[in-house]
C-alpha cells in the first residue's frame, strides 16, 4: 500500500510538472488575439474605463463592444495595465503595443488561477476522502480535459468562475462537516466569493439555484435553521457583490440580461433538427474530420469535439489564417482519432457520474452525500440553463455559440463528481481502479497535441 501511495505521488507531481509545460507551451505559442471574438473583448478592455467611470464618455456601452453585456473581473487588471502602458510608452500605435503585454499578462494570470483551482480540488478531496494532498484520482480526470488549456489560454470570464467555484466548494465540504455552525466571516468569504462569480460571466448563475437543495434533506431543525442562514446571509451578500453591474445594464439597456443577439420566444423548433440530432454524415465526420463546418449545427458533436479538440480552430489549429497555421491539413485526421478515443474517459466520467453516490455508503462519508446531490444538480442547472440559451438565441446555421468553453463548469462539476467513483474503486475494486488509470493515462498521452496550440 505504501508503495502504490509512493507512487501515485511521483506520477501527481510529474503530471503537474506536465501541465506546467503545457501552460508555458502556450504562453509561449499563442496569443490570446486569436481567442473567441477575442477583438471584441480587447476593445472591451481599451474601452474599460469609458464604460465604467461615470461622465468619462458619452458613447453607449454597445458602441465600444459587442462583448459589452460581460460581466468586468476578468477585464480589470488588462485595463489596468493598459491605461499605464499607453501613457508610458511612445510609439505609433499605443493601444496595440500594450496589448501584446498585457494578453501575456491574461495567460500568466490564467495559468495562476488554474494551478490555484487544481490546488483548492485537492483540498477538498483531502477534506472529504481523508488521504493525500497530491492524488492522481483527481489531477489525472481533470487534466485529460482539452477545453481547460484552450479557455485559460484566452482573455474570458470563464477561467474565473471554475476558479471561484473551486473554492467554494472546498469551503461548503468545510460547512457541511460542521453542520453549517458558521461565523459571519463564513458568510462574508461565501458571499465575496458568489459575487465574485457572478461578476466573472452570466454562466455563474447557473450554478446558484443548486444551493437551494440543501434545505431539502432530512436533518435536525437547528442544521436546517443554519442553512437557511448561511444561503440568506450568503446571497445577500453576493447581490451587493454583483448586483451594481447587472443594474447597469438594466438602466442602460432596459433589462438585465441584455447581450448582442435578439432573444426569440422559446420554442424548440427555433433550432432545426439537425440541432438535436446528428445524421449518419455528421457521425462519419465526428469521427474523421471533427472541425467546422463538418458537423453543421448539431449541439453534442460540437459540444464533444470542442471539449476534446478544437472543432472551431482557435486554438490547436486556426481555420481563420490557414498561412500562418502548422499542419491544417491533417489536423482534422488527428481530432477524429482524439475523439474515437476519448469515448473512453467520457463513459468513465458519465458512468462515474452516476455511481459517484457508492463512495459514501459508507458511515462516516454520509454526511457528504448532500454535497455531492448539490454538484450533481449544479451541473444538470448548467447544461439544461445552456440548453436554454441556446433555443432562445439560435444561430443558425453556423451554431456560433455552441461552445465547450462556455460550460466549462459543467464538465468540471461531472467530472469533480466522478472522482469520487474512482476513490471508491481504489478502496473496493483495486484491479478495475488500475485497469481505468492506466487507460486515463494512456488518453492523456494520446491527446497531448490537443493540449498545446499549433498556431
Amino acid at each position: 500500500m505504501k508503495q502504490n501511495n509512493k507512487l501515485n505521488l511521483y506520477i501527481s507531481i510529474l503530471l503537474i510538472f506536465v501541465v506546467l509545460f503545457i501552460f508555458t507551451f502556450n504562453f509561449l505559442n499563442y496569443d490570446p488575439i486569436y481567442g473567441y471574438d477575442a477583438e471584441a473583448h480587447y476593445e472591451y478592455v481599451e474601452g474599460f474605463f469609458a464604460m465604467f467611470v461615470p461622465n468619462l464618455s458619452d458613447q453607449a456601452s454597445n458602441e465600444i463592444t459587442r462583448e459589452f453585456f460581460n460581466p468586468p473581473l476578468p477585464y480589470v487588471i488588462p485595463a489596468v495595465f493598459s491605461y499605464f502602458c499607453k501613457n508610458i510608452v511612445e510609439v505609433e500605435n499605443e493601444a496595440k503595443y500594450c496589448q501584446r503585454y498585457y494578453g501575456k499578462i491574461i495567460q500568466l494570470i490564467n495559468a495562476f488561477v488554474y494551478l490555484l483551482t487544481l490546488y483548492f480540488y485537492l483540498l477538498t478531496f483531502k477534506l472529504i476522502t481523508k488521504k493525500d494532498l497530491l492524488n492522481l484520482n483527481l489531477i489525472i480526470p481533470i487534466s485529460i480535459l482539452a477545453v481547460n488549456y484552450k479557455t485559460f489560454s484566452m482573455l474570458r470570464g470563464e477561467p474565473f468562475i471554475i476558479f471561484f467555484n473551486s473554492i467554494c466548494l472546498y469551503y461548503l465540504a468545510k460547512y457541511v462537516s460542521t453542520d453549517f455552525k458558521l461565523k459571519l466571516k463564513d458568510y462574508l468569504i461565501f458571499g465575496l466569493l458568489l459575487g465574485l462569480m457572478g461578476l466573472s460571466r452570466q454562466w455563474a448563475f447557473l450554478i446558484f439555484p443548486a444551493y437551494a437543495y440543501f434545505l431539502f434533506p432530512k436533518n435536525k431543525i437547528e442544521i436546517k435553521k443554519n442553512i437557511l442562514k448561511f444561503l440568506i446571509y450568503s446571497f445577500t451578500i453576493a447581490f451587493f457583490v454583483c448586483s451594481w453591474f447587472y443594474f447597469k445594464l438594466f438602466f442602460e439597456f432596459g433589462t438585465f440580461t441584455a447581450f448582442n443577439m435578439s432573444p426569440k420566444n422559446f420554442n424548440l423548433n427555433n433550432q432545426p433538427l439537425d440541432f438535436y440530432v446528428l445524421g449518419k454524415e455528421g457521425f462519419i465526420n465526428l469521427f474523421s474530420k471533427p472541425i467546422r463546418p463538418n458537423l453543421g449545427n448539431n449541439f453534442f458533436g460540437i459540444m464533444y469535439s470542442e471539449l476534446w479538440g478544437d472543432y472551431w480552430g482557435y486554438f490547436v489549429f486556426t481555420s481563420r489564417f490557414l498561412d500562418i497555421g502548422r499542419n491544417q491539413m491533417f489536423i482534422g485526421d488527428y481530432l477524429g482519432r482524439v475523439n474515437i478515443v476519448s469515448i473512453i474517459p467520457t463513459f468513465f466520467i458519465l458512468f462515474g457520474f452516476f455511481k459517484s453516490s457508492s463512495f459514501f455508503k459508507n458511515q462516516s462519508r454520509k454526511k457528504f452525500l448532500p454535497y455531492l446531490n448539490f454538484i450533481k444538480l449544479a451541473s444538470l442547472f448548467s447544461i439544461i440553463g445552456y440548453l436554454w440559451f441556446l433555443i432562445k438565441y439560435p444561430e443558425v446555421p453556423q451554431g456560433g455559440t455552441n461552445k465547450a468553453t462556455y460550460m466549462i463548469q459543467f464538465f468540471h462539476l461531472i467530472t469533480f463528481s466522478s472522482v469520487f467513483y474512482l476513490h471508491y474503486l481504489e478502496e473496493k475494486k483495486n484491479k478495475i481502479y488500475l485497469l481505468i488509470m492506466v487507460i486515463l493515462g494512456s488518453v492523456f498521452v494520446h491527446n497531448f497535441s490537443t493540449y498545446l496550440s499549433h498556431f
